[in-house]
């Protein structure tokens, strides 16, 4: 007999096995009765939606390096308590904010810990962080991405500052995600409507004009300034350590405040330094009411305290950012920064691209150019960029005719970006090679700050 097979509990669970006592999984789950637990165990809000939903393809993919063979997903959402999200005081925002992640995760650990005795495999997932950053910055480093999860499971939708707006409880919610190895009896749909308002007040209070009326999303301007202490921050504060030559050095890099918010975001959790479009946010039933009996107090009251806020704003240099705030809010100090957003592969390039595009600096340049990158060496592959009107557009493979062709070894290029190789030691060593006018290689470099 092998070893194993003298062991306690093997024998016990062969037993239980053969009694038909040993505790198997359901094929499926009640959804009324899931419905009741996810409630019980604190959740304000469920939704469940089958992994097989066509918009949750790339989400599967996903879900499945960490949590084999989904089902089901459960979507729940917690609130937050309001009047300390829209508090000019970010620290009260930000606590907020933890504890909400907090307690959102400890929900979602109470339902897996009902499930799991029961046989069913469920996986939760951080509600923020942390997460998979060994990825970073070249690759998606959060396991599930709640919200077109919770879109899908009709928590709610997305607004156009991009966040989701329950229908109910507004955009003052935090968000979780469950897999299951079981499905559910029945499934949620979408909600059939937007709660948002179109009120435009999360593009008149964002302090960096990430949020363009048309709907469009700086996602550059938005993560250089909001997410300041977080990732690509804490690295840039990192490197200015590193580049100082003395405590009078650091100082005139980081003023004394700076070096207490990072100090602040390692010993309590990184702190926002805005997300003001959740904070003005006036859609949801329970929300609304204030905003309807008068639009002007609410303007006085909810608006201005933080458009009239004096703080620092980060921005990349030369950004549309960074001309919109010396714009639109002349009182805020501006102060020029990176923000950590580096390619260092072909596929993180060309995700990257479209998130850091300087839509008015290529207006501005008055840019109308089509650009063919070559790329050798560890990743061979073949773009075609085209940046007219505003707009950018990018395609696999080489089409129509280049106004710049651009030859480089791959791994030259992305250490050119990052800022860790020489342009000129490129060209003279030809692991970059360029076919046109140098000038739109440097107009193409404006666009792309980071």
């Amino acid at each position: 007999m092998a070893k194993i097979d003298s062991h306690p509990d093997v024998i016990e669970v062969r037993r239980r096995a053969a009694e038909g006592t040993l505790t198997r999984p359901p094929a499926v789950l009640d959804a009324d009765w899931l419905r009741k637990l996810c409630l019980e165990a604190g959740a304000e809000d469920v939704g469940f939606v089958e992994i097989e939903r066509p918009e949750l393809a790339d989400e599967r993919v996903q879900i499945e390096k960490a949590f084999k063979n989904p089902k089901a997903l459960i979507s729940i959402c917690c609130r937050v308590n309001q009047e300390a999200v829209r508090s000019p005081a970010r620290s009260a925002t930000n606590l907020e904010y933890h504890m909400g992640y907090h307690d959102i995760n400890e929900v979602a650990r109470e339902i897996v810990a009902k499930l799991e005795p029961m046989g069913v495999r469920a996986f939760n997932g951080s509600a923020g962080f942390p997460m998979e950053v060994d990825n970073w910055p070249s690759g998606r480093i959060w396991v599930m991405a709640h919200k077109p999860i919770a879109e899908a499971a009709g928590i709610g939708k997305m607004g156009i500052h991009r966040n989701v707006i329950h229908p109910k409880f507004g955009n003052f919610i935090v968000l979780e995600t469950i897999a299951l190895d079981v499905p559910i009896s029945g499934y949620d749909r979408p909600i059939d409507y937007n709660p948002c308002l179109e009120c435009k007040l999360c593009v008149a209070a964002c302090p960096t004009g990430a949020i363009n009326p048309d709907g469009r999303f700086d996602f550059g301007a938005c993560y250089t300034h909001n997410y300041r202490d977080f990732l690509g921050g804490f690295g840039e504060w990192v490197e200015e350590v590193v580049e100082s030559t003395d405590k009078a050095d650091y100082r005139t890099r980081m003023p004394e405040p700076e070096t207490a918010g990072v100090w602040q975001s390692l010993g309590f959790g990184p702190g926002y330094k805005a997300a003001y479009c959740i904070s003005v946010c006036p859609a949801g039933e329970d929300v609304l009411g204030p905003y309807l009996d008068s639009r002007k107090t609410h303007l006085n009251e909810v608006v201005k305290p933080l458009q009239d806020k004096t703080e620092t704003v980060y921005v990349v240099a030369n950004s549309d950012a960074e001309a919109y705030v010396k714009r639109r809010f002349p009182h805020k100090p501006v102060k020029r920064t990176g923000n950590g957003l580096r390619a260092r592969n072909v596929d993180a390039f060309i995700v990257g691209l479209p998130l850091i595009f300087q839509r008015e600096v290529s207006k501005t340049l008055e840019l109308d150019a089509t650009y063919h990158f070559t790329f050798t060496g560890d990743e061979q592959r073949d773009l075609t960029i085209d940046i007219r009107g505003g707009e950018l557009s990018i395609a696999e493979g080489l089409h129509g005719t280049a106004d710049l062709r651009v030859r480089a070894d791959a791994r030259t290029w992305f250490g050119f970006l990052a800022g860790e190789r020489s342009l000129v030691a490129a060209l003279l060593l030809r692991r970059l090679r360029l076919s046109g006018p140098p000038r739109l290689l440097k107009a193409f470099g404006a666009c792309f700050p980071s």
